[in-house]
C-alpha cells in the first residue's frame, strides 16, 4: 500500500489510525480554536495522530437558507492561524476553481467533495495543487468505481491520496454503510478513511436541512476500525444541537474519549492479526 507521510505520522498500511476530526464548518475562529485546541490534547493523551478538518464554505447546503461558512478568505484565515498557533495538520473541502490555488498554499489536505467525485476537471486541477488529496466516494458510487477517481488524481502526477467512505444512497433521505466497501478500496493500493458521522447522516431528511442518527456512529466506527481502517472521520461540536451544520449527526466532544479508547484497541488487534497474517503468508510462500 502507499504510504501518505503527512508531518511526523504516515498514513496507511499496518500504521495506527489516523483521527480527522472538527466541527462541519466554521463557525467563529474563538470556538474553531477551542475545537481543536481540545482535539490535539485528547488525541496526544491517547497517542492518536490528528488533523483538525472544518469547512470555510459548505457549497452543498440543502437549502439556500442554510448558513455555510465565513466564505473563503475569512475562513482559510481562520484555518491558517488554527495550524500556526495549535500546530495541526489542516484538511477542508474545496468546492471552486476559483478557490484551489489559494486553498493549496494553506491546507495540508485537499478535499474533493462527494458530489465532484466525478467531475474530471475539477479533480485533476486539484491534484495539481494539493500536496495530499481525500477523495469524498460519491454517496453514488460503487467501491469499485473509485478506481477512476484515482486514475484521474495519479494522471494528474499526484499519488498522495485518501479515499473515503462516507455511505451509499439507499434512498429516501437514507444511506448505508457496507463495510465490504473498506478491503475493496484499499485493495486498490491507497489509504482508506471512514467518516462515521455522515455515514449516519439523513441527507435532507429535516425538510430543509439534514438530519441524522448520532447514536449510530459508535457501532459504524467500531465496524470499520475492526475491518483495519486507515483513518477515522468524525464531525464534532461542544453542544451539537446548537451547531449551525450537521448537528444531529455530530458528536459531543465531551463523549469522544471513551469511544477513541476502544477504537484504539481494536486497531491493535485488527492490526496485529494483519500483521501476523503477513508474515505466515510469505514464510508459505518462501517455503513453497
Amino acid at each position: 500500500m502507499k504510504q501518505v507521510e503527512l508531518n511526523n505520522f504516515t498514513i496507511g498500511d499496518q500504521t495506527g489510525f489516523v483521527f480527522i476530526a472538527g466541527p462541519c464548518v466554521l463557525e467563529n475562529e474563538t470556538a474553531a480554536m477551542e475545537i481543536a485546541s481540545y482535539l490535539k490534547q485528547l488525541t496526544f493523551k491517547l497517542q492518536i495522530p490528528f488533523i483538525f478538518k472544518a469547512s470555510y464554505d459548505k457549497a452543498n447546503r440543502t437549502s439556500i437558507k442554510a448558513y455555510r461558512g465565513p466564505g473563503m478568505q475569512d475562513g482559510l484565515k481562520i484555518l491558517k492561524n488554527i495550524k500556526e498557533k495549535i500546530g495541526v495538520p489542516i484538511l477542508s473541502d474545496v468546492h471552486r476553481f476559483e478557490e484551489i490555488e489559494a486553498a493549496a498554499d494553506i491546507l495540508d489536505i485537499m478535499q474533493v467533495p462527494a458530489f465532484l467525485c466525478r467531475q474530471t476537471d475539477f479533480v485533476v486541477e486539484i491534484a495539481k495543487k494539493a500536496h495530499i488529496v481525500n477523495i469524498k466516494k460519491g454517496q453514488f458510487l460503487a467501491p469499485w468505481d473509485v478506481v477512476n477517481v484515482i486514475e484521474k488524481i495519479k494522471a494528474a502526477g499526484n499519488e498522495n491520496i485518501l479515499i473515503t467512505e462516507r455511505g451509499a444512497s439507499f434512498g429516501y433521505n437514507n444511506l448505508v454503510f457496507d463495510v465490504r466497501a473498506l478491503p475493496i478500496m484499499r485493495a486498490m493500493g491507497y489509504p482508506v478513511i471512514f467518516d462515521a458521522t455522515h455515514s449516519v447522516q439523513l441527507p435532507g431528511g429535516a425538510g430543509a436541512a439534514s438530519s441524522g442518527q448520532r447514536d449510530m456512529v459508535p457501532y459504524l466506527a467500531r465496524a470499520a476500525v475492526a475491518a483495519g481502517v486507515d483513518g477515522v472521520f468524525m464531525e464534532v461540536h461542544p453542544d451539537p444541537e446548537k451547531a449551525l451544520c450537521d448537528g444531529a449527526n455530530s458528536l459531543y466532544l465531551n463523549s469522544l474519549e471513551e469511544l477513541l479508547t476502544t477504537l484504539k484497541k481494536i486497531d491493535g488487534i485488527t492490526k496485529t492479526e494483519d500483521r501476523r497474517q503477513k508474515a505466515e503468508d510469505r514464510k508459505q510462500k518462501t517455503e513453497g
